[in-house]
């Protein structure tokens, strides 16, 4: 399908809903959090936060005008926010954060599989007449966006901007604190690897390491690149620390998910 035809077929799936017609991005109803534990995965924009430990909430409307009011939200590095999210229109409608290029490639499947469903914490599906919420922790700065990726209402215009302030290096420090691993609390010398910092990569994510046999990936000993789940990971550390870690394989990269320096 070429491009014309495809942004003619979301023009017209738009067209449709904002008519009255059965627009089945999602389904026709609001589809509910499934009970049980929220998974709380790191997200180059944030990760999923506590209730609790939100401080503000800012809300949203949504409208069949394609539109989200405000259509810009800004906000401090380890702030946790309430999005109260309000459909006053008359079709389906969805909030959900990303970067650029997730929410863009996220948007083309919709358009490719319309009645796609799906379900994440950083993601709330409205139906019309109803309000929603995401309760969402922005620990990484940087700018980042938020749409609505119901096939026809992104290629409409349906975006808007984040933009998380850094915090001060200090207030960093204290936030990458609590992610090293505590003593107390480390998993078992066997169930993590010994490992040599060589060189680091904190606009990358990427971390070289002088590594022993890395036994859930069946790796022998050698010197690899990385990536870091969390960038935070990476602060305070220095070529040549000794580290223990935890490496995984997601999607074909060597991603490391845990760390802890040695003394």
């Amino acid at each position: 399908m070429t491009l014309v035809q495809r942004l003619s077929r979301s023009m017209l799936v738009a067209a449709l809903a904002v008519a009255g017609g059965a627009a089945r991005a999602h389904g026709d109803e609001d589809h509910a959090r499934k009970a049980g534990p929220m998974k709380r995965e790191q997200k180059d924009w944030g990760i999923a936060g506590d209730a609790k430990a939100a401080k503000r909430t800012v809300e949203f409307k949504m409208s069949d005008t394609m539109r989200f009011t405000p259509d810009t939200l800004e906000v401090k590095q380890g702030e946790t926010v309430k999005l109260v999210l309000k459909n006053n229109g008359a079709v389906l409608h969805e909030f959900v954060l990303g970067t650029k290029k997730e929410l863009e490639e996220h948007a083309a499947l919709m358009v490719k599989f319309p009645s796609m469903e799906h379900s994440e914490p950083y993601m709330a599906h409205v139906a019309p007449g109803k309000t929603g919420e995401i309760i969402w922790t922005f620990n990484r700065a940087g700018d980042f966006d938020f749409a609505c990726l119901i096939a026809g209402h992104y290629q409409s215009g349906m975006v808007g901007k984040v933009k998380v302030l850094a915090a001060p290096p200090g207030k960093r420090a204290s936030m990458a604190a609590l992610h090293w691993i505590a003593d107390a609390a480390a998993p078992a010398a066997g169930d993590m690897t010994d490992g040599e910092v060589r060189k680091i990569d904190i606009e990358t994510s990427r971390l070289t390491l002088k590594h022993g046999e890395i036994k859930n990936l069946d790796m022998p000993s050698m010197t690899m690149v990385f990536v870091v789940k969390d960038k935070v990971l990476l602060d305070k550390l220095q070529p040549g620390d000794k580290v223990k870690f935890k490496a995984v394989n997601e999607g074909g990269k060597f991603t490391v998910t845990e760390l802890r320096r040695v003394p």
